[in-house]
């Protein structure tokens, strides 16, 4: 029994009447006059108000030519533990997501309190991110795994779905660790670190 058979269980299990799968929704991107009037600096700055965790987001290199690829992202959460995947959003305009995603794997590296400038170099575009920056490769897809941080998360991608101008990536945990002791995040709020 696959997982929609298995949710389906569940739900007549506890409501006691059969139940239908519903259809899968159409993906597609937001139309201009399908938008809210919203002041783009009114929504950053209200939802500024909700701080995050930071990650930097790497891929193994995958042509001879380019070294490995990485980006600074916010935008990163869990989101099942049966099967275990994470996911994280990236912006549709990010030069460095492709890269990523012809690699098909990636490693959430999980930012402690003094990478503020770890951070701020990975957050640049065009850069040669990992200039100075020492890594190992992840066990199980050779992205780089970054020194000095809280944790680390070795993913296959899963499956990648719109979100407005955003795309929502979906990762298949295949390893991952955290450092001993009691380390403190690095922490977005409000426009800054904290």
């Amino acid at each position: 029994m696959g997982h929609a058979g298995m949710a389906a269980a569940a739900v007549r299990y506890l409501q006691g009447r059969p139940v239908e799968a519903l259809p899968r929704p159409e993906l597609r991107c937001v139309r201009d006059d399908e938008r809210a009037p919203l002041d783009q600096g009114d929504f950053r700055r209200v939802l500024g108000n909700f701080a995050t965790g930071v990650t930097v987001v790497t891929a193994p290199a995958t042509t001879a030519d380019e070294g490995p690829a990485g980006f600074a992202c916010q935008s990163f959460t869990s989101l099942s533990l049966d099967p275990p995947l994470v996911a994280f959003m990236v912006g549709r305009t990010s030069t460095t997501w492709p890269r990523i995603a012809r690699a098909g794997v990636f490693c959430v590296n999980v930012l402690s309190a003094h990478q503020g400038d770890l951070c701020r170099a990975f957050a640049v575009s065009g850069a040669d991110k990992f200039t100075g920056v020492p890594y190992d490769p992840a066990p199980a897809s050779g992205s780089p795994r970054l020194a000095g941080t809280l944790a680390w998360i070795d993913c296959t991608i899963h499956a990648v779905h719109t979100g407005g101008d955003h795309l929502i990536v979906v990762g298949r945990v295949n390893a991952l660790g955290a450092a001993e002791g009691d380390g403190a995040p690095l922490l977005f709020h409000r426009g800054r670190f904290v």
